[in-house]
């Protein structure tokens, strides 16, 4: 397949900003990656948009790409609007390269932009609540919440204060991955201190504060084993990536030593699976179709970004990913392979838990991560002879699984 590059690349500092409109982050990113590129507005041939909250949160619930477009000075190319749940950057970023290889164009825009911090904090937590099937809820949440069934919930590990169903669904699958292959509570908690002390050192990431495991196992629990500092918090930030073939390279001036390939790129659905069947996992299932597209394998990753809307998150994604066996995640991330400077490093950028998870801005904002480890850039968190990285985005769920998963292998 003809080779296609990410150019140039993007993101605000994600976090709360109530005093910046969703143009403003995406006119910032937009500028920025088109800096980064060498690229002018003028360059750009095809825009591939995702901003799932726009509808209900600002009320725009058609053409929310066109609409940001008018605003920071890109018409007259085809814009595509692409919701695929916390997915949408990655798949944003998917649909371009499949226009490029296409010959559509030779220079694509990936563009993320959220605005997700409101006054109606409820308002927010109801979007979460729209990634599954809505016509069978009750039933897709008790299916759900039942694969924790099993063990005791200690006192005092529940909160009283409202909080995501989907929370409750990471802590079930969290209680699932204990019972079934004995990972513990101070296993998640290693994963969510390396990921906070990781994002001291992001000055894009929403948080910034380093956390022992005694702290996170303090913190005030949101329901068992999930504590505050495990979970994604609320998001506003944008990210965005000039995506193009050589052709496209040449023609705009690109800084080849700056240039990342992309050596798969993999969007997969669901599976109607068992628990009993991880081998048909939706992220595994993709992440050997990239590393087949590629010509790699899990062993020759430097990197890794992974979704890790919860700490668990990190956990089960490692496994999928072949960067842990199946069942010992949690014993790799407690003795630091997971760490920069250890094995394979996950999430350097703070993850998700951290860095904050403005939907469509998140997969890109994560590829943002591995191009400035790839190419060097990265600073205090940088991963040293970084060459091949994997990321893993998924969104929504059907079944037992996440309804729509991207991988993406980049490399040098």
């Amino acid at each position: 397949m003809e080779p296609i590059y990410i150019a140039g690349i993007a993101m605000t500092e994600f976090g709360r900003h109530p005093d910046r409109s969703l143009q403003d982050m995406a006119l910032e990113a937009l500028n920025g990656a088109l800096a980064d590129a060498r690229a002018q507005r003028s360059d750009i041939g095809a825009v591939f948009y995702a901003g799932i909250t726009n509808g209900q949160l600002q009320g725009q619930l058609s053409i929310p790409g066109q609409v940001v477009c008018s605003k920071i000075g890109i018409e007259g190319v085809p814009i595509y609007n692409v919701e695929n749940a916390c997915a949408s950057g990655s798949t944003a970023v998917h649909l371009a390269v499949q226009s490029l290889r296409a010959g559509a164009t030779d220079v694509a825009l990936a563009l993320g932009a959220e605005k997700m911090v409101v006054p109606d904090k409820m308002k927010t937590l109801s979007l979460f609540e729209a990634g599954w099937d809505v016509s069978t809820a009750e039933e897709n949440y008790a299916t759900l919440v039942r694969m924790g069934e099993g063990i005791v919930l200690p006192a005092g590990s529940e909160s009283d204060r409202p909080y995501s169903k989907f929370m409750a669904i990471y802590a079930a699958m969290c209680r699932w991955h204990m019972k079934t292959y004995g990972t513990t509570q101070r296993q998640i908690a290693a994963v969510c201190a390396k990921n906070h002390n990781h994002s001291v050192h992001n000055p894009y990431s929403q948080f910034r504060k380093p956390f022992t495991i005694e702290e996170v196992l303090a913190a005030p629990p949101i329901t068992y084993p999930i504590t505050l500092p495990m979970c994604a918090p609320m998001t506003d930030g944008a990210a965005a990536a000039i995506i193009c073939t050589e052709a496209g390279l040449k023609r705009i001036g690109a800084d080849p030593k700056r240039c990342v390939r992309i050596a798969a790129s993999v969007i997969r659905s669901f599976t109607l699976r068992d628990m009993a069947e991880p081998e048909k996992h939706v992220s595994h299932l993709a992440a050997l179709q990239a590393y087949e597209i590629a010509g790699l394998g899990p062993q020759d990753m430097h990197v890794a970004e992974v979704h890790d809307a919860s700490a668990m998150g990190e956990i089960i994604q490692s496994e999928n990913l072949g960067l842990a066996p199946l069942g010992q995640g949690g014993i790799c991330a407690e003795r630091g392979d997971f760490t920069v400077g250890g094995r394979i490093p996950i999430n350097p950028s703070g993850g998700l838990e951290s860095k904050g998870h403005p939907l469509g801005a998140t997969g890109i904002g994560q590829l943002f991560e591995l191009t400035t480890q790839l190419r060097g850039e990265a600073g205090a968190r940088q991963v040293q002879g970084a060459r091949h990285a994997i990321q893993e985005n998924g969104g929504g769920l059907i079944g037992i699984e996440e309804g729509a998963v991207a991988v993406h292998i980049l490399s040098r």
